[in-house]
């Protein structure tokens, strides 16, 4: 009788039980994530009297490939695009998190006893809040359409950022033993310089490859091609010096931004399911319940400084952000658990042998108690904000509320600002990669060609070859915005501009010149004087070169045209432009939108005989109709069956609105919508001492009939004014809360004419 496999036996016995144990869970209406770690330890050696795994160290195989997909698909969902969308709340937030849960674990850790490092690894893992269980617990609660829900999503997209940087850091702690502050700084511009050569290299070839070979990807096709750039990724980190991990959120973060992402996201998902359970069920085989009563205190303590501290630090870093009370306690209690990151970056240093085996287990009680408790957590913000209500004095409200009406008014930025920012990201960006070809061509390429081409020749050859590669990029950092609209205005404004102007296109030659020297002096073996000379000499041909103009040009366009390729394609679609619907600026309003049904009463009426405004204190600023978008409808104005309405107002009101249409929200983007309309967006602003605005009504204004925009709130003072009627006459000081068009709003701040 043939015997079967201990991995096949051993992935039977796994998948039975995670297979029973979480159709009882999600009869039980709790999440998956704690199924499999209960049937992880139903299947570990903790429990004699049913088959149990045979073979643990083969499962541990599987749960790593199970890690590297868990990356992946986190990768696939993140986009470093997104990361840059998510505003000043969710950065400022995710910060005060970390730090704040990275010092209390940590110091928690050394109180309890644990030492340097177990602390130090304690204290990552309960910095890092749960994606999946939040994303689950507000679909479960219907609260994905409130406005604190954007801001948590928001500190979850930056958290997750965090959590590979943190993972990478951690384990080159784990190596060195100690802290030293220079080899840190070495490996956070290591790290950086690679997460910025992947990305950029990897936006620029892969979109193009993917495109290309659209016709050939069928499903089948497009998952193996998808999975072997993953894993071509992780064997390139892991020769790089990090994590195989890292290496699969990068590949995944790349193919984010390409327009087969949600396809690729549709197709690795179970890949991922079925990996990331024998990941979890793994967590659940490390787990002794009679280790866990040993260290019930432990656990009881870490679990009330996970919900405290959460809370806590989100908060206060949602609060310092400039975003209401209200929302900001939301967030705090929204955030109250660790989740998959804190499983991740435990078995590390388990795999790193650098932390107790107690740790492992105690971390993942800690998880699964508060994830247990994150529904009932979010349920208890709304009374905690209504207590803390009560108890602040009112003179730290009226505090609080102008801070939070202050951080979101409308700046105009200066020319300088907008010209230094830009020229940072252009030449931090062109400077990493050429850098990181260089390191490259002159440690491994430029040897295989002096090998084979001995002498001068070869080595001639090998700096014709990379100047050539590079010469692109260095003509970007010298010439990019040489002859933009802020440089010519500063230049044009004051002649006391034109020293600095002039300095900064000088130092970026320098910097050129600084790397030609490079590879001239590594390979040519010159004095320093010719070396400098050769360089300067590079650098005169690339700058006066038109054929080197037209391929930088061309480059950068294809770049940025992969770059925005996946966002054109869903601009088309999106019933509503995300960057506004997370940009939330009012206490309570932000955009959400909304679709007629066929049977819902509202069909075939106009906005004037439906009159929401005044029966649910919400403003239609948008109908989008098959191909059409009609921005700032008019009264006369009919619905129609599948009409996407976007709606400005409050989360009360627009609970009232959804019930009052018959309709359950939910985000579509199956029509397309062309055209050159732009998006709606709502801003404030002041209005000032000579502004044409002052003394007129909202209707002698003009400011719905000729710049098509709606005035929905004013605040004047210590009063707000919502709604206000057409015969309003503005004030100097007022500031107005106004939706339209982008451009004409902010023409309307300006005080130009409309």
């Amino acid at each position: 009788m043939s015997q079967i496999a201990p991995l096949i036996s051993d992935l039977a016995v796994i998948l039975i039980s995670a297979g029973l144990v979480t159709l009882l869970f999600k009869w039980l209406k709790q999440p998956v994530v704690l199924g499999y770690i209960v049937a992880g330890i139903l299947a570990g050696p903790a429990i004699e009297q049913i088959p149990t795994v045979s073979d643990i160290e083969s499962i541990h195989i599987w749960a790593d490939i199970g890690v590297i997909f868990l990356l992946f698909a986190l990768g696939l969902d993140f986009s470093f695009k997104k990361l840059m969308k998510v505003g000043g709340t969710a950065v400022i937030g995710a910060i005060t998190v970390v730090i704040g849960m990275m010092t209390v674990g940590y110091i928690t850790g050394l109180s309890l006893g644990w030492g340097h490092m177990n602390s130090l690894f304690l204290g990552g893992m309960l910095s890092m809040s749960s994606t999946t269980i939040i994303f689950k617990a507000f679909d479960d609660m219907g609260l994905r359409n409130q406005r604190f829900a954007g801001v948590v999503f928001g500190i979850l997209v930056v958290e997750d950022l965090f959590a590979v940087l943190l993972m990478v850091l951690l384990s080159t702690l784990a190596v060195s033993k100690h802290v030293e502050g220079l080899e840190l700084l070495n490996s956070v511009i290591k790290l950086g310089a690679f997460l910025l050569f992947c990305f950029v290299v990897g936006i620029y070839l892969i979109p193009s490859f993917l495109k290309k070979a659209r016709g050939f990807l069928n499903d089948e096709t497009l998952l193996i091609v998808s999975i072997g750039l993953c894993l071509g990724m992780v064997i390139i980190a892991t020769k790089a010096g990090f994590s195989a991990a890292l290496g699969a959120f990068v590949m995944g973060s790349i193919l984010a931004e390409t327009v087969e992402a949600e396809n690729i996201e549709h197709l690795v998902k179970p890949v991922k399911n079925l990996f990331g359970a024998v990941f979890f069920v793994s967590v659940g085989m490390l787990i002794d319940p009679v280790l866990l009563w040993q260290y019930k205190v432990p656990i009881i303590i870490l679990t009330l400084v996970v919900m405290i501290g959460q809370i806590g630090f989100a908060s206060f870093g949602v609060l310092l952000s400039g975003q209401p009370l209200k929302i900001a306690i939301q967030s705090g209690f929204s955030l109250a658990q660790i989740g998959e990151f804190a499983f991740i970056i435990a078995s590390l240093g388990l795999t790193l042998k650098v932390t107790d085996h107690y740790l492992y287990p105690i971390v993942v009680a800690v998880s699964v108690i508060t994830t247990f408790f994150t529904p009932y957590m979010i349920r208890l913000a709304e009374p905690a904000y209504k207590i803390a209500d009560r108890v602040i004095p009112n003179s730290w409200k009226k505090f609080l509320v102008r801070y939070s009406s202050g951080s979101n008014t409308i700046r105009q930025k200066s020319a300088w600002d907008k010209l230094l920012k830009a020229l940072m990201r252009i030449v931090g960006t062109y400077t990493a990669v050429s850098l990181v070809l260089i390191f490259i061509w002159l440690e491994f390429v430029a040897p295989l060609i002096t090998r084979e081409i001995p002498g001068i020749k070869g080595a001639i050859l090998a700096l014709c070859l990379i100047l050539a590669l590079i010469s692109p990029m260095l003509r970007a950092i010298m010439m990019k915005k040489n002859h933009s609209e802020e440089f010519l205005q500063l230049w044009n404004d004051s002649k006391y501009n034109r020293g600095p102007l002039v300095s900064l296109i000088i130092l970026r030659i320098l910097l050129c010149i600084g790397m030609v020297m490079l590879p001239v002096a590594q390979l040519l073996n010159l004095k320093v004087g010719i070396v400098l000379s050769v360089a300067s000499a590079v650098i005169a041909i690339i700058i006066f070169s038109k054929k080197l103009k037209k391929q930088s040009i061309l480059m950068e366009r294809h770049f940025f045209s992969n770059l925005t390729a996946r966002e054109t394609e869903a601009e088309k679609k999106a019933p509503i432009n995300q960057r506004f619907a997370n940009h939330l600026l009012e206490r309570d309003l932000h955009l959400a939108d909304f679709e007629v049904r066929p049977n819902s009463p509202s069909m075939g009426k106009t906005l004037l005989e439906l009159n929401f405004r005044q029966k649910c204190n919400v403003n239609i600023v948008t109908i989008i109709r098959g191909n059409k978008r009609i921005n700032i409808p008019g009264g006369n104005e009919r619905l129609y069956p599948y009409d996407k309405l976007v709606v400005v107002g409050g989360d009360d009101d627009l609970e009232h609105f959804r019930k009052y249409i018959e309709e359950r929200y939910r985000l579509s983007n199956t029509n397309t919508i062309s055209g050159n309309t732009e998006e709606i967006n709502m801003e404030q602003f002041t209005i000032v001492s000579g502004s044409r605005l002052i003394g007129r009504t909202i209707v002698e204004s003009g400011i719905r009939d000729k710049a098509a925009c709606l005035v929905i709130g004013i605040e004047r003072g210590t009063t707000s004014i919502m709604n206000p009627p057409p015969s309003t006459v503005f004030e100097e000081g007022d500031i107005i809360w106004i939706v339209g068009e982008r451009e004409k709003v902010l023409r309307l701040s300006e005080g130009k004419k409309l």
